[in-house]
């Protein structure tokens, strides 16, 4: 989709905006009500969902289930914006998807086998039941006998072996393979082409499979088991190479979720229609039309009911602008994500399976990473182009985990002075007087930025950045001169393009807390190519025996979110709400991350409300 153009004026108006910014001193990072969830002096100035006297917003505000207290319709329909700038890639298998507007999409159709509670641990409610041997290493799952795929197929114990037979093919090219997989038994030996089965996975009988783990450890029963199934008796035919863009993750694909696909319209819409037969009870609503919608137009589909609701990435930004519509309601909760600024430090090696550092990388110099964090101003962005809806994110472990994220740990706080100092120190001197530092060798310095597109935030905010680092004397320039759009930027950034130095993304963490899925050395997710010896030592001991004890995980966790703020791979901006809103006449609809709402919903009337 094409980039919209700022005007002359607005991007004047913004150059003000930034000005102001880059000219906040370290008090903004103190201001009342930019932490919502953790203000409850502020929570007292304002009504449900509104405002307080300094123009930002509480996410604890919000209520996370749609209140509708009339009666359902018998069936209705539903239309679902999935908000993004860009088409939605099609990968529908939750095996090969990898960004998020695809998630999207699979979770109307497609489950997990196991459900977790608002701690994130597993429980006996989903669509298969666990037993766990004494020493906590071996899993035994019961699927429930009425959990069927929606052309009326079991799902059984052999397509959730298929799952990981898949994901550990050497053939197999996703990026889902990693430390959740690499600790079952004979994994490493299945990987290597050296067995034809995994020996710690074993189908018992029809319903029932038992994985065997080489060790147990607290994110067993934490998220840590890789939960979904591939239906054996549509993909056994299928080269594993090949499946990822076979017509059956494309065009059919099939879950067993609460609706099954009726029609795709590649990258832009998806209609479902209900699954009668699923096993949590049949869904109350007759069909649902999924649509893109980009973030410039969300607001105004959403009052004239072209659609009912969102994705959880509707635009925060936008919302004090809108939050008196009346034909919605605002749904909102803290999300398991955060924004962070990546360093490009090495490559990946496909073929080892691992990242390989590079100490000649141009981002390798750790006191350069420093100042980057330092010049930035994240409390002032969060409440300037959030109004406290984002706010300033200070390790790599965010509050949605709030029993392991380290609130006394404050990060790097906003310092322009001392990051100046600190470059001066390691050697980064401008020597030419124009204005920009060379590097420590006296060679031009110019670091190329690739951040994405969406909403109307995108720009102003990464021409902030790249003027905060330019106030301490750094030329940071956008990749391209322009905003990547999504898949795109995450194409070019997991290809390890050698023109991106630093990066600006977004985490959606897992229910697991443990990061080695983002920052391990075996981790295809861990972008920025970062490894050392200290890093792998804490992440082994996060998920180790004596990590049973839950205040000693946290003080290994602890310590690992210091030293990812010494080290700094990657530095978190924002800490995130999520907000979704609901037209009026939708019920059910829960935001809460251990929810599934999806059979649930319904509508009280035939057509959406019309704001007035």
């Amino acid at each position: 989709m094409r980039k919209k153009s700022l005007s002359k004026a607005f991007f004047a108006l913004m150059l003000v905006l930034l000005l102001a910014l880059a000219a906040c001193n370290s008090e903004s990072s103190s201001d009342e009500g930019s932490k919502g969830s953790d203000d409850g002096d502020k929570a007292e100035d304002k009504d449900k969902g509104g405002e307080s006297e300094d123009g930002l917003y509480d996410i604890s505000d919000f209520d996370k289930v749609a209140a509708n207290d009339d009666e359902a319709i018998d069936g209705g329909e539903l239309n679902f914006g999935l908000v993004s700038d860009t088409s939605f890639e099609g990968t529908l298998n939750y095996a090969f998807y990898s960004g998020n507007p695809d998630v999207e999409v699979i979770k109307w159709f497609d489950d997990a086998l196991l459900d977790i509670d608002e701690n994130y641990n597993y429980t006996q409610d989903g669509a298969a039941t666990y037993e766990v041997n004494d020493d906590g290493n071996e899993f035994t799952f019961k699927i429930r006998d009425e959990v069927n795929w929606s052309d009326g197929e079991p799902v059984t114990a052999e397509d959730w072996e298929l799952s990981y037979l898949v994901i550990g093919d050497p053939d197999y090219d996703g990026i889902r393979y990693g430390s959740d997989f690499t600790i079952i038994e004979g994994m490493d030996e299945y990987h290597a082409g050296k067995a034809d089965d995994i020996s710690g996975v074993e189908v018992i009988d029809e319903k029932t499979l038992k994985i065997t783990f080489k060790q147990a450890t607290p994110s067993l029963e934490n998220g840590g088991i890789w939960p979904y199934a591939i239906p054996k008796h549509i993909f056994k035919d299928i080269p594993v190479a090949e499946m990822a863009e076979s017509d059956e993750v494309r065009k059919n694909p099939v879950g067993f979720g609460a609706f099954k696909v009726d029609s795709i319209v590649p990258g832009e819409s998806v209609v479902f229609t209900k699954n009668e037969d699923y096993w949590r009870g049949e869904p109350k609503l007759d069909k649902v039309t999924l649509q893109v919608v980009n973030p410039d137009t969300v607001v105004q589909a959403l009052k004239e009911g072209k659609i009912d609701m969102t994705s959880d990435s509707f635009p925060t930004d936008q919302y004090p602008d809108n939050a008196d519509m009346t034909n919605v309601q605002y749904l909102g909760d803290v999300d398991m994500a955060y924004t962070y600024i990546g360093f490009k430090l090495g490559t990946w090696d496909g073929d080892k399976g691992e990242v390989v550092p590079d100490p000649d990388m141009k981002m390798a110099d750790k006191d350069l990473r420093k100042a980057m964090w330092q010049a930035v101003d994240n409390d002032a962005i969060g409440n300037k182009f959030y109004h406290g809806l984002r706010w300033n994110a200070t390790t790599l472990i965010p509050p949605s985990h709030p029993e392991f994220h380290d609130d006394s740990n404050e990060g790097v706080t906003f310092d322009q002075e001392a990051a100046k100092q600190l470059l001066d120190n390691a050697g980064y001197v401008d020597t030419d007087d124009d204005g920009f530092r060379e590097d420590p060798n006296g060679e031009e310095l110019v670091i190329n930025f690739a951040s994405m597109s969406g909403g109307d935030t995108a720009e102003p905010l990464a021409n902030y950045y790249i003027q905060s680092w330019e106030q301490i004397g750094l030329k940071v320039e956008l990749l391209d001169g322009r905003l990547q759009e999504f898949n795109t930027f995450y194409d070019r950034v997991e290809g390890d393009d050698p023109e991106i130095d630093i990066y600006q993304g977004a985490w959606g963490v897992g229910d697991d807390v443990d990061p080695t899925g983002l920052y391990g050395r075996d981790a295809a997710f861990n972008y920025t190519r970062y490894a050392s010896e200290e890093n792998d030592k804490l992440l082994e001991a996060g998920v180790s025996e004596e990590a049973f004890d839950t205040d000693k995980r946290k003080e290994i966790y602890d310590e690992w979110q210091q030293l990812m703020v010494e080290e700094i791979p990657a530095f978190p901006t924002l800490y995130r709400a999520k907000l979704v809103p609901v037209n009026n006449r939708v019920k059910g609809w829960d935001v809460s991350s251990e929810a599934n709402p999806y059979h649930e919903v319904s509508v009280t009337e035939e057509k959406p409300e019309i704001n007035e």
